[in-house]
Order: structure tokens, then C-alpha cells, then sequence
């Protein structure tokens, strides 16, 4: 039996089923558990979306689907109840990503490492260019989303985490730990970082630049920066008129396209399909590389596992240090090949000539 494919009659067959059990009679007799990342909102009331969904597909599929059977999880349910026309609502805040908590560490930093209270104009102010950061879609939102009240709690969180704080913590997460960690071992270069991603939100920038299909961001640690700083990078390493130039110069000079790490060369593995192609990796720390023009002497190239490898955590190597770090582990190779054929060569040596 097929899964899916939903309509919205159906969707109020299970909503009027819904009100006439009562919220705990639904749950129960459907084998649900109350919504805890969504919610359906129908006629100024809330409904636990996945069991509306999973009720509602036995109206057009013949059954009902249970908990289990939603193949993309919550996000499956959303997106059906949305595709038939219906609000869906997010229950909990997504957690904060690092370009908010920059933004906010800063802050506490520029008020002498104290928190900030809700009614402070500062804190209103950045709870409004929190709101603008792409980072989270809007259907993972709710009404409270970074308002001036969670702001305020955040300053609080890492406040009471700094080293000189005397009492109890408040609840925080390692990410906060971390960021404040890098803006006392590097405050300057964390400051720009901040004015980065408020001077590309204002300007619009970062704001509507949307993340590429191969953007990676499990653990926040993969992007020391913030991921809308990360975005731009990328964005300025695919500059298709950028690597162009680069790779001509290349040429010009009488240079080969070989990566600058490992020295692999696409033409002479893959031939005429390998002819011409090379990535390009911005070799600028972010906080550095700025809003500034890139030059071509700000631009390596390199191959894309070998990128890959720089931009898998942090501290990003740059090429010269990823290739030091190849060279000394194809030596460690050799030494301990050669380990386990000095052995095998002395019995060589005493195997007597018949």
C-alpha cells in the first residue's frame, strides 16, 4: 500500500476526530506522543502534527500510519500537512548556531563580560539582526524566536561562564563554552569576525546568500567562523571568473595544474577529461580576507580531496601545512616499512650458499 499523497479533507476528517476525543483520547487510541518540534494550527487551535497526519492518511491510503512509519521523521509530516495548505508551527527554538553566539559573546564582551538584561536597548537591537541571519528557516520558528527575553538569557549563559565569574553558571551549551574560549585566546580577530557578519547583514550580503548543497555543518566546530562567513568563502572559491584567472596565470608562468598539497594532476590521471580542471581554495583566514577585493596571490590550487581535508575542522592547514603533513606521513610509512624489512634482510644475509 502506497504512503502519502494526503489531502486536506482528509487532514479535517483527522482534526474533527481530534476534537472529538480530546487531545489524550486521540493519542492513546492512535499509539502517539504528544508533539514536541511541531504543531498544526487550525482555526486559532493547536494540533500535534504527526499524529493529525499519520490519522489523516488512513481517510486516503486505507490505514493509518504509525509513529514509526514517517520515513523523513517529523519533517516528513510537516511537509505534507503544509503541502495540502495547512499552518505548521515550530514548538521548541532551534538551537543557537555560532554566527548568533559570536554576536552575542561580543556583546557581553563590550558590557565588561556581564549579562545584559532584557530591556537593554542592545539586547533588542541584536534580537532584531538575529532575526534576519539566515541560518534557520522560518518553519523551525516560533513567535519567541531569539525575542529580547532569550537574547538576554543567552549574555547570561556565557557571561557566567567566563573565568572570573564567582557564582553558579546558568544553563548553556559547549558551544557557548567554546566561542568564549576563542574570543579570550583571540579577541581581535573574534571582533572582526562579529563585524564581519553584522557588516554583511547589513549590507545584505550574508543575508541572502544561501547555503550550496554541499554545505556540511553537523558539528559547528567545521566552520570556526560561523557558517554565514563560510558561505561567502565558498562562494568566492566557485567564482568561476576568479579561478579562470588564477588558473591562467598558472599557465602563463609556465606552471603546471597540479594540487599545491599533494601534487596530484588531473590531466595526467584522468587525460583529456582531467585537461584544465583544478579547485581553488581561498588560503585567507576569513577574519583576514575581510570585505576586500580577492586577489589572485589569495587563491591556491588544489585538489578536491586535499580541500576537502582542509576544510574538514578546525584549524584549517593551508596548503603548505597540509603538505608538510603528507610528506611527514609518507616518511612514517617509509621508516616502518623499512622496520619490517631489516629483519627479513639479515636472515638474507646469513642464509648460507649451496
Amino acid at each position: 500500500m502506497r504512503r502519502g499523497a494526503i489531502t486536506r479533507g482528509a487532514v479535517l476528517k483527522a482534526i474533527a476526530e481530534y476534537d472529538e476525543l480530546g487531545r489524550d483520547g486521540f493519542l492513546a487510541h492512535y499509539g502517539f506522543k504528544e508533539a514536541r518540534s511541531y504543531v498544526l494550527v487550525h482555526e486559532g487551535r493547536e494540533y500535534d502534527s504527526k499524529a493529525v497526519a499519520g490519522v489523516a492518511h488512513q481517510w486516503d491510503q486505507g490505514r493509518p500510519l504509525k509513529a514509526h512509519e514517517f520515513s523523513g521523521g517529523k519533517e516528513h509530516a510537516v511537509a505534507w500537512l503544509r503541502r495540502v495548505g495547512f499552518q505548521v508551527k515550530a514548538v521548541k527554538n532551534p538551537d543557537w548556531a555560532r554566527d548568533e553566539i559570536i554576536l552575542a559573546c561580543q556583546l557581553v564582551k563590550e558590557n565588561g563580560w556581564k549579562g545584559l538584561d532584557s530591556e537593554d536597548d542592545r539586547v533588542a537591537e541584536l534580537s532584531a539582526l538575529l532575526q534576519l541571519l539566515p541560518l534557520h528557516p522560518e518553519a523551525e520558528r516560533n513567535e519567541k524566536f531569539r525575542n529580547p527575553n532569550g537574547v538576554a538569557r543567552k549574555t547570561s549563559d556565557i557571561a557566567t561562564r567566563h573565568p572570573a565569574y564567582q557564582g553558579k553558571p546558568t544553563n548553556g551549551g559547549a558551544l557557548d563554552v567554546a566561542v568564549l574560549r576563542e574570543f579570550l585566546a583571540r579577541p581581535e580577530e573574534m571582533t572582526e569576525t562579529a563585524r564581519l557578519i553584522r557588516q554583511g547583514i547589513a549590507t545584505g550580503e550574508l543575508q541572502y546568500l544561501a547555503p550550496a548543497e554541499d554545505e556540511e555543518f553537523d558539528d559547528d566546530d567545521s566552520a570556526p567562523e560561523g557558517r554565514l562567513l563560510m558561505r561567502r568563502h565558498r562562494a568566492r572559491e566557485r567564482n568561476k571568473g576568479l579561478r579562470k584567472k588564477k588558473i591562467a596565470s598558472v599557465l602563463q608562468r609556465g606552471g603546471r595544474l597540479a594540487c599545491e598539497a599533494c601534487g596530484f594532476d588531473f590531466e595526467a590521471v584522468y587525460g583529456d577529461r582531467g585537461a584544465g580542471y583544478i579547485e581553488c581554495h581561498h588560503i585567507l583566514p576569513l577574519h583576514v580576507a575581510g570585505e576586500g577585493l580577492t586577489k589572485l596571490s589569495d587563491l591556491a590550487l588544489i585538489c578536491a580531496n586535499c580541500h576537502r581535508m582542509i576544510h574538514r575542522h578546525a584549524p584549517w592547514p593551508t596548503p603548505e601545512e597540509l603538505r608538510a603533513a603528507i610528506e611527514q606521513k609518507h616518511a612514517a610509512d617509509r621508516r616502518a616499512a623499512e622496520t619490517l624489512l631489516r629483519p627479513r634482510r639479515a636472515a638474507d644475509e646469513h642464509v648460507p650458499n649451496l
